[in-house]
């Protein structure tokens, strides 16, 4: 059916998205540093919510619902090559 895309935390699907998709019984589970991450589960669409990139993700339909758990990996690949990347900066703790 469709994946939307929301930039910012306050960008969010839109009342007739919500009606819609994100009904009914719901699954939730929480992932990546802090559980940041949060996958909502309905029975006809995935929604993602990225709190350290504050990034919004909605999929609808069927064949999009898988497409979603492939999003929220790669979204912890994104976070911990993040953490990882070394500053080029060094800080007194550091010493």
């Amino acid at each position: 059916m469709g994946v939307f895309r929301y930039e910012n935390m306050y960008a969010a699907p839109t009342k007739e998205q919500r009606e819609r998709y994100m009904t009914g019984e719901r699954e939730e589970r929480s992932f990546g540093p802090e559980g940041k991450i949060l996958l909502v589960v309905y029975d006809e669409a995935v929604y993602i919510k990225d709190d350290i990139d504050e990034v919004r993700i909605l999929f609808t339909g069927i064949k999009d619902k898988q497409k979603a758990y492939d999003e929220v990996r790669r979204l912890l690949e994104h976070h911990q090559q993040k953490d990882e990347e070394e500053s080029p900066f060094t800080t007194a703790k550091e010493y």
